[in-house]
């Protein structure tokens, strides 16, 4: 495929966004690398392109166009309703051996602002799903908050709450962690030695026999680990109700509004899953209006929870049923938690996806064949 031919595809694609009011805006290629670290962690470094600058330090470049044109949203219009798109180069590491490309074009769509999340989650979703008719795709829904509500929900420590709302997005970590934290898993042979000897000698006598410090952790640090170690070793296992409540929102699948009815059978056991079970319901009323068919769309509870690590909400995809060798050729959600770290606590709504341009063109170039 030629680029000039898979711009022009992107061109076509992007006026979908431009007649709803988006304005076009262009980002930088270098970021800054504390910026996407403290978003993703180190699993970043394996999916970016890192660089020095004498005065910038790290830098890498830009894997996707959502977090500066949050930055930029943050910084010159935190204060008002913005619509933005964008259409460039994004540059990702692919594992060796892989045929897919390590720079491609991206084109997206950003919704800042708005009194009804549920109205502008159905805006942009049937603006994804104007701008790619007519190839054949399955779209997918999914809901990050409804994963996030029921953790709140559950009856356990603020710290391991806070461990299972930050592996929500490793669904083996995350899994780990759920059957330790119900005792269906034994804690690891290694911790349940440590604090065996904590108990018989103390954490002093145990960190002297240790020898001297080394690595990158102090002395206290790793005596506040142990402690914090001894209180989750004795706080008590989550309820078995609400566990399986949380392993039957991550099995569920089925078409909205059927979704929407197991969601608020299951907020009786986990009455916090309730006010995201109603949001959902306002999102599907929304996508109505918009003149779309809940019944028609799938809802996947799991949905993203490998790829889409900033949304914190709503989230949707539009993939490639025949060619389950293609990334998704859509992919978007909601982020509000994003502008607020990106605005350093002042958040504001937010919505919005993006569109794979050569996915599209390689798919409207075999229709033709």
């Amino acid at each position: 495929m030629l680029k000039a031919d898979i711009r022009a595809e992107a061109e076509t694609l992007q006026a979908v966004f431009t007649r709803a009011g988006a304005v076009p805006v262009e980002a930088p290629l270098l970021l800054s690398a504390d910026t996407l670290l403290d978003l993703y962690g180190e699993d970043i470094r394996a999916r970016a392109y890192t660089t020095d600058d004498p005065d910038r330090g790290e830098m890498m470049l830009r894997p996707d166009f959502t977090v500066p044109v949050v930055e930029m949203h943050m910084a010159n219009g935190a204060d008002r309703p913005a619509r933005y798109t964008y259409l460039g180069e994004v540059f990702r590491k692919q594992k060796a051996g892989s045929s897919r490309p390590s720079e491609y074009l991206q084109l997206g769509f950003e919704l800042f602002g708005g009194e009804d999340p549920a109205r502008a989650d159905a805006e942009v979703f049937a603006l994804f799903h104007e701008a790619l008719k007519g190839l054949g795709l399955r779209p997918v829904t999914g809901d990050m908050g409804i994963l996030l509500a029921a953790i709140e929900g559950l009856s356990t420590t603020p710290v391991r709450k806070a461990a299972l709302r930050r592996h929500v997005w490793r669904p083996r970590r995350f899994r780990a962690l759920l059957d330790r934290y119900t005792g269906r898993a034994p804690q690891p042979a290694g911790r349940i030695e440590l604090l065996e000897r904590v108990a018989a000698k103390g954490v002093d006598a145990v960190l002297d026999a240790a020898g001297p410090e080394s690595g990158l952790r102090s002395r206290a640090e790793v005596a506040a680990r142990i402690e914090k170690l001894r209180a989750d070793a004795s706080t008590p296992p989550i309820a078995r109700a609400e566990a399986e409540v949380l392993t039957a929102i991550l099995s569920l699948k089925a078409p909205l509004p059927d979704a929407c009815e197991q969601l608020r059978d299951m907020s009786v056991d986990l009455p916090a899953l309730g006010p995201a079970a109603e949001r959902f319901a306002d999102r599907i009323d929304a996508l109505a209006e918009a003149g779309l068919e809940p019944t028609e769309l799938p809802f996947e509870a799991s949905y993203g929870r490998t790829t889409m690590e900033y949304y914190d909400g709503f989230v949707f995809g539009f993939l490639a049923p025949a060619r389950a060798d293609l990334p998704p050729v859509a992919s978007g959600g909601r982020y509000d938690a994003l502008t607020a770290i990106m605005g350093r606590g002042q958040g504001i709504p937010a919505v919005g996806g993006v569109i794979r341009p050569e996915v599209v063109h390689g798919l409207r170039a075999g229709g033709r064949s």
